[in-house]
């Protein structure tokens, strides 16, 4: 595998540095933009594999360039990971919502940071051959091609829609609880339970009327309908 690409979109250059800095040290090719415009120009131009996007920028805002991201089929499978100061669970929830696949909070250390990115460049993990294909009902994953349909027709979605679809689905009717699903995506730390609760409307929403099949265990998680 080829050198993972990054593309950081901040205004503040000594976070921005900082952050190149150290994910440079993991080997990883980082370029750094200073406001939304040129950022989303860049991502357009030249795909990369995750975007570090800060929400606070000039012109053109994170909001703006995740939406455009989720919404262009050619960028689908970009991992995005906002960085920001406003740390309300609101605002938290809205970049989530607009398909971010997971998120920091200012200040924070380098080595969350990395973490986090690791995290989402990660293979698949083992279990997940180039002849698992999972369906129920109407869904079907293919975890080889990293693709979901529904009736035959792809769905478009993010990386953690996609693994917590691949947890459901590999075990109908078993309940999977928020920390559950947060540990298994190796975000549970300091991440909001509000946060699975987020990937999976989105997921419901595009996964259409099939969405049915993913029921809410109130008070506990969710699981696939059997």
């Amino acid at each position: 595998m080829g050198q993972r690409r990054i593309i950081v979109v901040e205004d503040e250059p000594d976070l921005a540095d900082l952050m190149a800095l150290h994910l440079r040290r993991e080997n990883l090719k980082v370029t750094v933009y200073a406001d939304g415009e040129t950022g989303w120009s860049a991502i357009d131009r030249d795909v990369p594999d995750l975007v570090i996007l800060d929400l606070m920028l000039p012109g053109l805002d994170g909001y703006e360039v995740c939406r455009r991201i989720r919404r262009s089929d050619r960028l689908a499978g970009v991992q995005v990971l906002m960085v920001t100061a406003r740390g309300e669970e609101s605002d938290v929830v809205t970049g989530l919502e607009l398909g971010a696949d997971d998120y920091v909070t200012k200040p924070f250390r380098p080595r969350v940071l990395v973490a986090r990115v690791r995290n989402l460049l990660r293979r698949p993990r083992a279990e997940a051959t180039e002849l698992e294909v999972l369906r129920v009902g109407a869904i079907e994953l293919d975890a080889g091609r990293h693709e979901v349909r529904v009736e035959g027709k792809e769905v478009a979605l993010t990386h953690t829609e996609f693994e917590i679809l691949r947890l459901l689905l590999g075990a109908p009717g078993r309940v999977r609880t928020r920390g559950d699903i947060l540990s298994r995506l190796d975000q549970g730390q300091n991440v909001l339970e509000r946060t699975v609760d987020v990937h999976v409307a989105s997921l419901r929403k595009k996964l259409g009327a099939a969405g049915e099949l993913l029921a809410t265990v109130r008070g506990v998680g969710y699981r696939l309908r059997d």
